[in-house]
């Protein structure tokens, strides 16, 4: 009768030591897990149970991804972009310039009163076609102190622009107006009579490039938004 190897007999042994292991775990398992569990009822259940999910954020006042703290207006301006995105301008989740109400090609601008926050006029003044910057002058001239300009370009509106009305927006604050070129993209918010706070998004230009242009000879808009203190006079 052959000899068995000690080696053949220890791997004979661990093999043995193996499967008693995964029976006795096996055992311990099924001895603490309750069998209702394990059943295909049990199991339906837990299905038809509704997964949790975070709620939708919710939406804030001119679209900001969060709201402004208590005793803050909220504004957003976005210029026009190529020959169909309209500029917009919202202060305190009211649209005072958008596809449907009176935006159009120039610089568009809304006058709001800054103790009340109410809408007073909006207006747009073409640079392209005909020469309506002594138009855009006596609009701002006439702005009551106390109030705030919004500001935003669609198409073009540089054209017949004249520096006696550029110099009328930079005295407000601007210090791209200079600047602005033929479709450039351009946002500008100014207060007449007091100062806004110096963290705040005032402005944005983006001018047309042929090489960088989102739209065939545009620029990308540009936009700003914020919060206005309404403590400020």
């Amino acid at each position: 009768m052959p000899q068995v190897s000690h080696r053949t007999l220890l791997r004979l042994f661990a093999l043995l030591l193996t499967s008693f292991a995964a029976w006795y775990l096996g055992y311990l398992i099924a001895d603490h897990v309750d069998q209702n569990t394990l059943s295909i009822a049990a199991l339906e259940e837990m299905v038809k149970k509704p997964v949790l999910s975070a709620p939708a954020p919710k939406r804030q006042k001119c679209d900001h991804w969060s709201p402004c703290p208590p005793g803050n207006f909220a504004y957003r301006i976005l210029s026009g972009g190529g020959k169909q995105r309209r500029a917009k301008i919202c202060f305190e989740d009211e649209q005072l310039i958008n596809d449907k109400n009176e935006a159009g090609s120039g610089i568009n601008i809304a006058i709001v009163n800054y103790k009340t926050g109410q809408h007073m006029s909006t207006n747009f003044f073409g640079m392209w076609a005909a020469d309506h910057s002594g138009e855009m002058a006596d609009y701002i001239k006439k702005a009551p102190e106390g109030t705030l300009l919004l500001m935003a370009t669609q198409d073009d509106a540089s054209t017949r622009l004249k520096d006696y009305t550029k110099k009328l927006v930079e005295e407000l604050g601007s210090k791209e107006i200079m600047n602005i070129r033929f479709r450039s993209s351009w946002v500008f918010i100014a207060a007449k009579g007091f100062k806004l706070p110096d963290n705040i998004q005032k402005e944005k230009i983006n001018h047309s490039d042929q090489t960088k242009d989102r739209y065939k000879g545009w620029p990308a808009e540009v936009q700003i938004e914020g919060c206005i203190p309404r403590n400020l006079i």
